[in-house]
């Protein structure tokens, strides 16, 4: 009988001129369907757009997909999914990432520095262990100036519209509390957060949520964070509102702008909550837009 129930890990290198990318696989998460995943849109609405993408229409099956940039000089981490104490909770459906760089042959101590989009726990929690301790011993953490303004002021927190921002905001403390904080500085929009890799301001999804334009031998990736999530929703959908956008209305017009550029550009889009290894082209759909995942290519 058949009784293997565990995947081969999940990680995928390409080269980008004379930088090494390698996609990271740290999990899934699985959410039911309830009313108000969409905010302007029907549960109804939501099931069918799953159904269409063949997918199950009764729960979100959403992964996570950090990558790791070798530039020759440095090993950077973007972006580090939801820890190794979701990996204990979730027995092992996310908080992959450590596993998963074991797979691709890279010791935590390794990774000289972590760059993240925003400050939502599966893009921020993996920069600590269970056990409270900095995941990445050696990494310098960058973090966007405006999202760390944004949750770290209690003012802007309670101003806040969506329900669920004091929670992330109490994940913020704890994650930063994980001396975190003292490794940390925060980078600027438009400027170069290290070298090849700038920072475009995407917010929206949060008031600093950054996306990254990675540039090496006259090519470009674009990293976007969450511009989308599942791109067989949001992306086909620009226009839906997700419920844990901080400013839907924002997040939207962040959307249809970044999406025009990349179908205008031709450039290609990792996407961190795109299907695995998660990096495709766009092109326009109907009234949205469609991910063509690039193939898989064997040879490097």
């Amino acid at each position: 009988p058949i009784s293997a129930a565990v995947q081969a890990p999940g990680f995928y290198r390409y080269n980008l001129g004379s930088v090494q990318v390698t996609v990271l696989n740290d999990g899934v998460s699985r959410m039911p369907i309830g009313d108000g995943f969409v905010l302007n849109a029907s549960k109804a609405d939501v099931q069918a757009a799953l159904a269409a993408a063949f997918m199950n229409p009764d729960v979100y099956a959403g992964p996570y997909n950090p990558i790791l940039i070798n530039t020759g000089a440095k090993l950077v981490l973007v972006d580090t999914g939801t820890g190794e104490a979701a990996f204990k909770a979730s027995n092992g459906l996310n908080g992959r990432l450590m596993q998963t760089l074991a797979a691709a042959g890279i010791a935590p101590e390794q990774i000289d520095a972590v760059v993240l989009t925003h400050f939502h726990g599966d893009h921020i929690n993996g920069l600590v262990r269970a056990d409270g301790t900095v995941a990445f011993p050696n990494a310098e953490v960058l973090a966007p100036a405006r999202e760390h303004a944004f949750w770290t002021d209690e003012g802007e927190i309670g101003r806040a519209r969506n329900p669920r921002v004091p929670d992330g905001a109490r994940n913020v403390r704890r994650v930063l509390a994980g001396g975190i904080a003292e490794r940390l500085r925060t980078y600027e929009w438009d400027k170069e957060v290290l070298p090849g890799l700038v920072a475009v301001g995407t917010p929206g999804h949060t008031p600093g949520h950054t996306s990254l334009v990675l540039a090496s031998g006259g090519k470009q990736v674009y990293i976007q964070g969450d511009v989308t999530h599942a791109p067989f929703l949001f992306a086909r959908n620009p226009g839906w509102h997700f419920m844990l956008d901080v400013d839907p209305v924002a997040a939207e017009a962040t959307r249809r702008k970044v999406y025009e550029m990349l179908v205008a550009e031709r450039m290609p889009v990792q996407g961190f909550h795109y299907p695995f290894p998660a990096l495709a082209h766009v092109e326009r759909s109907g009234t949205g837009y469609r991910e063509v995942l690039l193939p898989w290519s064997a040879a490097l």
